[in-house]
């Protein structure tokens, strides 16, 4: 079983590909409804996810703590669909996000820009330089929106593991070359590491939220690094007090067996909004 990101070109029949491929294989597909709808459950408004959803972040947007919220319980969301496992993400930089995981199999699918610009401009009757103008958009914010949160060339193909060019496919034979690397690749004892690490990045994520967001404890640059349930606490603080709150607050969290705080102690330590 196995989970599979697609990231795609606008016209490049990527989402239609993903409907296909869960007709072959039943695998459940988790497209910008599903991402919108779980992030808005951790209180994620709606203006927040129309500012970053695959989007090219201005300058000081890049930078805000807000974007930092937007990306950390969006990881957290991945996470929590891929534990699920036989599912297909498409976009919201899952490739990437998911990077290491031994059952990922990650899937670009793009198009000649010529071919792009046909398809465009029949689907929403319009001339092509209308379609060229919405496709470069597009081409615009997905490679910023990958660009300014994971530091990745959205365009190189070695960020993925298989790239197909739809001018001569059809979705219907892009999934089946798609499920074909599936059934070859993905083995038993992939899946079991994959659960395993899912398990425990999953838990440093919520371990994350309990502390930063629930319950607003001032550990900057927060990280918490996990293995089978043991969690190492990493960060700056500035009062042992503090570090301890942050100790307590994430042995609360479901699944945590053991805590260690390698936590920074600076006296009067600040940071600018």
């Amino acid at each position: 079983m196995a989970v599979i990101a697609i990231s795609r070109e606008l016209a490049s029949y990527g989402e239609e590909t993903a409907q296909e491929l869960s007709k072959i294989n039943g695998y459940k597909i988790v497209d910008k409804e599903h991402i919108e709808a779980a992030l808005s459950a951790m209180g994620i408004d709606v203006e927040k996810q129309a500012r970053y959803d695959e989007k090219n972040p201005g300058f000081w947007a890049s930078l805000s703590q807000q974007r930092d919220e937007y990306l950390h319980f969006l990881t957290q969301t991945v996470y929590d669909t891929a534990l699920e496992n036989n599912c297909i993400i498409i976009g919201r930089g899952a490739h990437i996000i998911l990077r290491g995981i031994q059952n990922l199999i990650s899937i670009r699918i793009g198009a000649s820009k010529t071919v792009r610009i046909e398809r465009v401009r029949k689907a929403q009757n319009i001339d092509s330089r209308h379609a060229l103008q919405i496709i470069e958009s597009s081409d615009h914010d997905r490679a910023g929106f990958h660009k300014y949160f994971f530091s990745v060339d959205w365009y190189n193909p070695s960020e993925y593991d298989m790239t197909l060019t739809t001018d001569r496919f059809d979705p219907i034979h892009a999934a089946s070359a798609i499920d074909a690397f599936r059934v070859s690749f993905i083995t038993e004892d992939r899946e079991k590491e994959a659960q395993a690490k899912l398990r425990d990045l999953l838990l440093g994520a919520k371990i994350v939220t309990e502390i930063t967001y629930n319950r607003k404890i001032p550990i900057h640059f927060l990280e918490a690094a996990v293995e089978r349930g043991v969690v190492v606490l990493h960060g700056v603080a500035n009062s042992r007090a503090t570090v301890e709150s942050a100790v307590a607050a994430a042995n609360l969290v479901p699944g945590v067996k053991q805590i260690e705080s390698a936590i920074q102690l600076v006296q009067e330590f600040t940071v600018i909004p």
